[in-house]
């Protein structure tokens, strides 16, 4: 609704930065591909975990990294609590994650 009556998508602030960050680490696939579709930067940087890519990989959340991933998230992007995906799904023991982020060329 809020996208509908103009709201900024990628307007920024709060832990997450971004609404996508937000989405992502919460592992809402539904919120995220919306949010993607209405314009949504995926490499956008900022807030506690530094990218959506990053977020969705400390929480373990399959499905929205491979959305993001073929969304053209950068899988080497650095963020800030871990670093990067690969050492936030590493850190989290999140195995499937790790090898999607390996497939799609992660930097070990």
């Amino acid at each position: 609704m809020l996208l509908n009556k103009g709201a900024d998508v990628n307007a920024q602030g709060g832990t997450y930065d971004t609404a996508l960050q937000a989405a992502s680490f919460g592992g809402y696939k539904t919120v995220v591909e919306m949010l993607l579709d209405k314009g949504a930067d995926v490499n956008a940087q900022g807030g506690e975990y530094g990218n959506a890519l990053q977020a969705a990989s400390a929480g373990g959340h399959e499905q929205v990294v491979k959305i993001l991933l073929d969304k053209g998230a950068d899988v080497n992007a650095q963020g800030r609590e871990y670093g990067n995906a690969l050492q936030a799904a590493s850190y989290r023991g999140h195995e499937q994650v790790v090898k999607m982020l390996l497939d799609a060329g992660a930097h070990q």
